[in-house]
Formats: structure tokens, sequence, C-alpha cells
């Protein structure tokens, strides 16, 4: 992000020309940067636009801003990547998980209820807060859209756009993630629980489109796993050319 910016405060409605912070926003804008009236701050919406705005009202509670300038698309990725995971027992992992993956280049992250799972359960708002954050910490103006628990075989059965894949334990021939994303698509990846996919969930994946792949020859947690791909579909994009694979297949 260029022009020195090092903060950036989340507002989902960026359309008016004077708009009033959150109490907590607010809250950080006055008494922890005990920033005052005039002074620049920048917003985003978390779906692409990026805003200068001159406080009005240094209030901590309701802090009203003037959006003086507007960026539309500021920063857009030529790719969309979606990461469907079975949540670990350990909601921690899962939070580490959408922190560093919204860092990296999250789009959209859906939790999957598998036959294995250890979590059957699941709250969407914690890891929402989490994914705020971290789109505000590394300086991004796109939140990723984070779903709620769905069963597996519903998933997998819905039509999903894109480029569709499978990554999982059980032996065979698979080739690397790398080689399989093509430049400039949309990405869905499955990563199952600790006890990994059933064989059942793998046919029916493979039924519907997904392809087998691999992540490397290390056996990874699930979350380590599921950030890996979030990392080759990020260096995948990003590289200069195509024409020779920096993975093994």
């Amino acid at each position: 992000m260029s022009g020195g910016i090092t903060q950036l405060f989340y507002l989902s409605e960026l359309s008016a020309k004077e708009v009033t912070l959150g109490e907590e926003e607010s809250g950080h804008v006055i008494r922890v940067l005990r920033l005052r009236e005039d002074d620049p701050i920048w917003l985003v919406d978390g779906k692409g636009t990026l805003a200068e705005a001159a406080i009005l009202t240094p209030h901590p509670k309701k802090c009203v801003v003037r959006i003086t300038s507007v960026t539309s698309h500021f920063e857009k990725r030529n790719y969309r990547f979606h990461l469907a995971v079975a949540p670990t027992k350990n909601s921690d992992r899962m939070e580490w998980l959408v922190e560093k993956a919204t860092e990296t280049g999250l789009d959209e992250f859906t939790p999957l209820l598998c036959r294995h799972s250890e979590r059957r359960q699941f709250q969407t708002a914690r890891l929402q807060k989490v994914a705020v954050s971290a789109m505000k910490q590394s300086l991004k103006a796109y939140l990723p859209v984070i779903g709620d628990l769905v069963a597996f075989e519903k998933f997998v059965s819905q039509p999903l756009p894109g480029e569709k894949f499978i990554a999982h334990c059980r032996s065979g021939e698979k080739p690397h993630l790398f080689n399989c994303i093509t430049q400039g698509e949309e990405v869905v990846v499955l990563i199952g629980p600790e006890g990994d996919f059933s064989p059942e969930e793998i046919s029916l994946a493979l039924q519907n489109g997904f392809q087998e792949i691999s992540l490397g020859s290390s056996r990874l947690r699930t979350e380590t796993a599921a950030l890996s791909a979030c990392f080759i579909a990020a260096v995948k994009n990003e590289a200069q050319t195509t024409s020779d694979s920096i993975f093994a297949k």
C-alpha cells in the first residue's frame, strides 16, 4: 500500500459524504491514537473501497468523518480463493488460520461438517471479527466472507464456479496444487478434519468435479494444510511465468 498509509479503519458502508464510525473504531481513533478534528484517517468497507477522510466530530463513541477521496477496487487481486475446511476441535487454530489466510489472500471461508469432524457446531461471529482485524492489519480493502457450517455433501453438490480441488492424505498419485491452478481463475480447495475425509466423501467430491491434489510430501495439520493452499494460490498467481513449476509433482 502506497501513500504512507499505516493504519486502516473498517466501516461496512462508505457511500455517504459524512459517516459515523462504530464505537470500537471511534474509541481507537480518539482514545488510543488521540486524533483530533481535521486529522486524516483511512477507511475500508471490506468490498474493495479505500477512502481517505478527515475527522469532523472527534467523539470517542461516535466519531464523525468527512470522506475526501475514494479509490474503488483497491489492490484487487487477479484471482478469487475459496477455502472450505473442517473446523478443528481447538477453535484457536481456526482463528489463527482465518487471520493468516486473510493476510495472504482469502475471499471466502466455509466451515465443513464432515464424517470425521471433531467440531460439529460452529459460530461465525468470532471469526468475522478476526477477519476484520486481519484485513486492517495487513492493509487490505477486501474482507473475506465467513460462511456458516455446512454439510460436506451439500457443499460439494452445489454449483461452484472456477477450479475445484480436494486435498487428502490417502495413497495414490496426485498432482501438486501449484501445477493445477490456472492463473487468474477462481479456486475452491477442500481441506478435511484431523481424521481426513472418508473414502465416500472423496468419491462424492470427484463425482462433482473436484480434482485430487497434493500439498507436498509432509503430513500437515488441518490448519497448516489450509494455509499452505492459500500460499500456493498466491504464489502461483503472483508468479511472472507458469512455464516451470517451483514445486515437484
